[in-house]
């Protein structure tokens, strides 16, 4: 009668290096039970041959099967996904690629965005090129409806209408509003896209010219401080000589989709001057 080697728990997580709470877990979910325990004392033991499985386990786990299509394939007894299953899982590799790619892609244009920042003086004089803007207006009831108003409206109907926006990105709004109000502000926002494309319901394309020369000043705090910013901007330009000679935009680099401080918000207030 040949012998049967088999290995407590510990000794089979340590030669096959996963913990103890991952073989319970398995053991759990009915994926990898013991192959035999004591009934005196509890202690499981596991054969030879469980070592292969759980290896096929772990391969399968970093080919993206869960442990429940993982547990599927076992009690099919095929052990392998098939053709149809494998592609499948490239389709879905490939759509989780997109969106960390993308993921990456905003990462790098904030990180760049906030690099410049950084080494921006608080004032600086600027020319604003001409753009193509993608663009929506709404009357809002306060400031703190920008930041919905941008990722549950604008943004999914930017992407549906295809727009693509040149790194390192750049939006900003503007104020219809003829006086200061608290409440219901008639505010548009402006993001620059590669291309004119086909107006919708909710977005309109247009050409901003170019503006010669615009101060541009950093503002750090909620937007209800806006006005902060624009006391010591008019003064800047008073001193400096200049002259406000047309709208100024807001441009928001850092904001509640990224930060939930508000006293860490980032925006930038563009006043055109000659």
């Amino acid at each position: 009668m040949s012998y049967k080697t088999k290995l407590k728990i510990g000794e089979f997580s340590q030669l096959m290096q996963v913990t103890v709470k991952t073989l319970r877990h398995y053991e759990q979910k009915g994926l990898l039970t013991p192959d035999e325990v004591d009934e005196w004392t509890g202690y499981r033991y596991y054969s030879i041959n469980q070592m292969q499985k759980l290896q096929t386990i772990r391969d399968l786990q970093r080919l993206g099967f869960s442990l429940d299509e993982i547990k599927d394939l076992f009690e099919d007894n095929s052990h392998f996904p098939s053709i149809r299953q494998l592609t499948e899982k490239i389709k879905e590799t490939e759509s989780q690629l997109q969106q960390l790619i993308a993921r990456r892609n905003r990462l790098l244009n904030w990180r760049n965005a906030r690099k410049e920042m950084k080494t921006m003086e608080k004032f600086s004089i600027q020319s604003l090129p001409e753009i193509i803007v993608a663009s929506h207006r709404e009357v809002i009831p306060n400031f703190a409806a920008i930041g919905p108003m941008c990722v549950e409206k604008i943004a999914p109907e930017m992407q549906r209408l295809g727009c693509k926006c040149p790194p390192p990105g750049y939006c900003f709004t503007i104020e219809h509003n003829k006086e200061y109000t608290p409440t219901d502000i008639d505010i548009e926002y402006c993001e620059q896209v590669e291309e004119m494309g086909e107006d919708s319901a909710i977005i309109q394309f247009k050409r901003l010219p170019a503006v010669p020369k615009a101060l541009c000043m950093k503002h750090v705090g909620p937007y209800e401080r806006f006005y902060e910013s624009f006391i010591e901007a008019f003064r800047y330009i008073d001193e400096q000589g200049y002259k406000p000679v047309g709208q100024h935009r807001t441009c928001y680099i850092d904001g509640a989709w990224n930060q939930k401080d508000p006293e860490k918000w980032l925006s930038v207030i563009q006043i055109p001057i000659e």
